[in-house]
């Protein structure tokens, strides 16, 4: 027999999730990832890192920018600003804590303490036995140029900044006498095998994105420099990939313990395609020009399918 309409009591209607987005500043991506948790019934809240502190006798142990002693249902980490090491190690611990405290992060501090540091990200993709340039760091200024002697003569190396992006500070080595000194370098070389990628004077290389273990977007990048970042006047460009460019860039993120990533990769005058970097806050406004799908549409839905059975799981336990 059915339950008599006065016997029925309405479930609270369940509050809508709170995302804090870690920004810098509120920029296009940033408003397209708000328009999109919108669309799907959760608020975006932005949280600087940089406002976030430690209290450990507050509710949570932490004080957080928009939130108070209050947690987030789940972080999602766009941009994150360079600083002294204390001030990123804090900012890094901050996100640490909220893992700790069963927020889910996109991506968490592991993640991008492993992609921020391309020698870890080198080091990881090798053990995977993920196809990557031969790549060499160390601090010592003469073991930096034991190395250029050793391994020039098969072709140039790239010497890149351990924390640099968006292509600034590239230099081809040829010989040691290339190398700056220690100080230009934040006292550390990061020195990768070249990989000539050019074809009738265009430069190309990949930027592929990965969500939740799959592809949702890529382009070619053209350039007339071997450096081909966007922000370096590289053009996007729209291009069919292959099944072995895909898996590479699926089993990178996976290699570093991104749940979404922008992976760079190339293919060598052998046409044997290789990792170059995995970038764990990756910018897609390029891409997004040369793509039909809406990138930050699917970060938000994968994002929101994940809470959802993050607290379906909670609710069994």
């Amino acid at each position: 027999m059915p339950p008599s309409p006065d016997t029925l009591v309405a479930e609270p209607a369940r509050a809508a999730p709170r995302i804090a987005l870690v920004v810098d500043r509120f920029d296009w991506h940033a408003r397209q990832l708000e328009k999109e948790f919108a669309a799907r019934g959760a608020r975006c809240v932005p949280m600087r890192l940089d406002a976030c502190r430690f209290a450990t006798q507050s509710a949570s142990g932490l004080m957080l920018d928009g939130f108070g002693e209050r947690l987030p249902d789940a972080v999602v980490v766009r941009t994150m600003s360079g600083g002294t090491f204390e001030a990123v190690t804090l900012r890094l611990g901050i996100l640490h804590a909220l893992r700790e405290l069963g927020v889910p992060v996109w991506n968490d501090a592991r993640a991008i303490e492993r992609c921020v540091d391309k020698s870890m990200t080198s080091f990881l993709l090798a053990r995977a036995g993920i196809a990557t340039p031969p790549t060499w760091t160390m601090e010592s200024t003469e073991a930096a140029r034991a190395i250029v002697r050793a391994k020039a003569g098969e072709g140039p190396l790239v010497l890149k900044p351990l924390f640099g992006s968006q292509g600034r500070g590239l230099r081809l080595i040829r010989a040691p006498e290339d190398l700056p000194a220690a100080r230009h370098v934040a006292g550390v070389y990061y020195l990768q095998r070249y990989v000539a990628a050019a074809q009738d004077g265009v430069f190309r290389d990949f930027r592929v994105f990965v969500s939740q273990g799959r592809v949702i977007a890529s382009m070619v990048r053209h350039a007339t420099s071997w450096v081909t970042n966007v922000k370096r006047g590289g053009r996007p460009m729209a291009g069919v990939i292959g099944g072995e460019i895909k898996d590479l860039a699926v089993r990178a993120a996976a290699a570093v313990g991104a749940t979404f990533a922008g992976v760079d990769l190339i293919i060598d005058a052998d046409g044997h395609p290789a990792v170059l970097e995995v970038n764990s806050m990756p910018a897609w406004a390029g891409v997004q020009k040369v793509t039909p799908t809406n990138i930050a549409a699917v970060l938000a839905a994968d994002l929101m399918a994940a809470l959802d059975a993050w607290t379906v799981r909670g609710a069994r336990a």
